[in-house]
């Protein structure tokens, strides 16, 4: 009888541990082949007048103030600033991207900063670890206001005027 409960055991013990096998390269694999899904994400662009998504405010700048820098405020870039123009920004470990972060903690396509209105909206592009405006984790374009912090790991960042 002993004999039969190690043996469940063994085999217990071998089922777990290839369930942790394909659960860690299946998230290896969607971090690194993350830029086909970042394309199939892209908007298309939208005609002069033709209003957002639901809940994405008037997409209009606060207070008056429009935003014509991007810092880093916190993590290995600290200090790094962009002049924003009319592009978009992307943002994550890949060679290619806009401003390209050496956080362990980022996706090699993490997010990305889509001017619309005349203000900057934020997307997660389906990073493994989130992106938060503030403390909160966004879901969808979400506008960025002037001096909000942009976490993505332990890389801060921020739009100045």
């Amino acid at each position: 009888m002993d004999e039969l409960v190690l043996q469940v055991a063994r085999f217990g013990l071998l089922v777990l541990l290839w369930i942790f096998v394909f659960t860690v390269v299946g998230v290896v694999r969607r971090d690194m082949f993350a830029g086909g899904r970042a394309r199939r994400l892209v908007a298309a662009p939208r005609a002069a007048g033709t209003p957002g998504p639901v809940g994405q405010g008037s997409g209009k700048p606060r207070r008056g103030r429009a935003a014509h820098h991007l810092v880093v405020t916190g993590g290995q870039l600290a200090g790094t600033r962009l002049t924003l123009g009319e592009a978009q920004i992307t943002i994550g470990r890949a060679e290619d991207s806009t401003l390209v972060i050496t956080d362990d903690y980022a996706s090699a396509r993490h997010a990305r900063l889509v001017p619309r209105s005349g203000q900057w909206f934020i997307e997660d592009l389906g990073s493994t670890n989130g992106t938060y405006l503030d403390r909160a984790k966004i879901n969808g374009p979400t506008p960025v206001p002037i001096g909000v912090p942009i976490r993505i790991g332990r890389t801060s960042i921020e739009l100045r005027p």
